[in-house]
């Protein structure tokens, strides 16, 4: 029988004891299963942060992962907490749009709204949904509980713009959604939208960002470029991103998350 797995991302941090009595909760309810860690250092209420961290490490787990993330600044108002079925995992968390780059990049097929106190604590606080319903309820996901026994359908869930770029014609309109520890400007633009409009690696692309105007070449590696100049590549993550060879890109032009990213096939 395969051991089900549930991941945790947070932004707790590791000095309180929330994180525990997450797992506590989980291994109570399902003492077989196996909880892994993706970060607990997301910046505190920095729902983009998450999902982005969230977006790079669940493909690489195995199909049937439960995934749960708590970076919920409205925890204890009228957002929902909810259940995502996509064609490979399931997703807890809170309705506030940190599981949807994920989500949308695996296919959704049914969202729930966790209402059925079956699934719950015995007491839910107004603070700590992480330990009373989220916990909860990715733990009898993992006893094999079908998603849609936690409550009603749900079909306006909060979609940020982060989760899909917009395409229109040959242009896409997408933003920077991270700086990573080197710098490097990662959007939400994947290889497949440049397919979409044209663009292959090894070919140009006119980027316009923070009213800089670049025509790059989409390389292959951060070396084919010589040191201290400016690249975009398709980085590991499948998002291009721009860099500057063994320098930092962020800073070098002042870029931020959130930055508006326009880009084109190239004429020249």
């Amino acid at each position: 029988m395969k051991m089900p797995i549930i991941t945790l991302l947070s932004d707790f941090g590791l000095k309180d004891p929330y994180v525990a009595e997450m797992k506590a909760v989980i291994l109570s309810i399902s003492p077989n299963v196996r909880t892994v860690d993706i970060s607990h250092e997301v910046g505190k209420f920095d729902i983009r942060m998450g999902a982005f961290i969230l977006s790079q490490a669940a493909p690489y787990f195995p199909e049937g992962t439960i995934h749960v993330a708590v970076v919920d600044p409205g925890v204890g108002t009228e957002r929902r907490p909810i259940v995502i079925e996509t064609r490979r995992s399931l997703y807890v968390g809170p309705d506030n749009g940190l599981l949807m780059l994920s989500a949308v990049r695996e296919g959704i097929r049914h969202i729930y709204n966790i209402a059925n106190p079956r699934y719950m604590l015995k007491s839910v606080s107004r603070t700590f949904h992480g330990r009373d319903i989220f916990s909860c309820a990715a733990a009898h996901l993992a006893n094999s509980v079908q998603p849609s026994e936690f409550g009603p359908r749900v079909d306006d869930p909060v979609m940020p713009e982060y989760a899909k770029p917009r395409i229109n014609g040959s242009e896409i309109c997408g933003e920077v959604i991270h700086l990573d520890g080197f710098g490097n400007v990662i959007t939400n633009i994947s290889l497949m939208d440049l397919k979409e409009v044209g663009i292959n690696e090894g070919e140009r692309l006119s980027i316009e960002l923070k009213d800089n105007v670049f025509a790059l070449r989409l390389c292959l590696a951060y070396g084919e470029t010589p040191l201290g100049e400016l690249l975009c590549i398709i980085g590991s993550g499948d998002f291009l991103e721009l860099a500057i060879n063994q320098g930092n890109a962020a800073q070098a032009y002042g870029l931020k998350v959130g930055d508006v990213v326009q880009v084109k096939p190239s004429p020249h």
